[in-house]
């Protein structure tokens, strides 16, 4: 199968952008996830100097890893955020992403009620003047109060915009939505326009993301519906270890090359 197959360089979290180009490129991979996520990986970040920008794209030219994408998570719904993530937008159109990834946040007002849908949508909505501009789709990720498809399709329905998707991440609607994966893709395939491949283990809510294969998510059905439903959305790749995280640099390369076997015995193409 031929698509667009990704590793999301917060799987290097604790290390660096180098680091993370590395092993990434050495499991024979051509697409990566760039993070900038304030506070937790910012291998990439607005307050970077040009120069340092400049000098990770060169490293990604010379690897032949293609920045398709940015993790620029904020929370959306934080009014004194948005700035932040219109910097993100800006960014990723520099580094040449095609989609930038966030969750919505926790989706609550100033008095603190849980904001419905179309509140959410409203916020979202706030944004298409940047995603237009810089010819970017938002996909939203299954995360927090968001924690299935079938949430964030009802919002991105409202939305109503080619420009803004799901980002169907797989443990995530485990961890968070404790979803019939199979059901919640039936329920929003449609809105789909990228996926976290991203493994579970343990107990539902424990934090436990191994590499591809280590653990019990349906992959081939998952793929599987994707196929019938003719959707061949990007897939990134993302492994967050337990919650000690991974003990160094080797355990995350062994985690990638594993994942990477993985999806060619199930006839991806890398």
């Amino acid at each position: 199968m031929k698509q667009i197959i990704a590793v999301n360089s917060n799987c290097y979290h604790g290390y660096s952008i180098e680091e993370a180009i590395d092993g990434i490129q050495k499991a024979g991979f051509h697409y990566i996830e760039l993070t900038a996520t304030k506070g937790w990986t910012e291998h990439v970040f607005p307050t970077l100097s040009f120069a340092r920008l400049c000098e990770i794209k060169d490293k990604l030219k010379a690897a032949e890893l293609i920045p398709f994408a940015m993790s620029g998570h904020c929370n959306l719904m934080d009014k004194e955020r948005i700035g932040d993530f219109i910097a993100n937008i800006r960014l990723a159109a520099f580094l040449g992403c095609d989609y930038i990834v966030s969750s919505i946040g926790e989706a609550h007002l100033q008095d603190k009620a849980l904001a419905d849908h179309a509140q959410v949508a409203e916020h979202i909505r706030g944004l298409l003047p940047y995603l237009e501009e810089y010819n970017l789709k938002l996909v939203l990720e299954v995360h927090g109060d968001h924690g299935s498809g079938k949430i964030l399709k009802g919002i991105v329905d409202l939305v109503a915009s080619p420009r803004v998707l799901i980002n169907y991440d797989t443990a995530n609607a485990i961890f968070y939505g404790d979803v019939d994966l199979a059901d919640d893709l039936d329920a929003c395939m449609d809105k789909i326009g990228y996926m976290h491949i991203k493994e579970k283990a343990g107990g539902r809510q424990e934090w436990n993301f191994p590499a591809l294969g280590e653990g019990y998510v349906d992959f081939p059905m998952i793929f599987d519906k994707l196929r019938k439903a003719k959707n061949d959305c990007p897939l990134s790749i993302e492994i967050e270890f337990t919650q000690a995280g991974a003990k160094d640099l080797e355990e995350i390369n062994r985690a990638v090359q594993t994942s990477a076997e993985y999806l060619k015995r199930l006839g991806f193409i890398l």
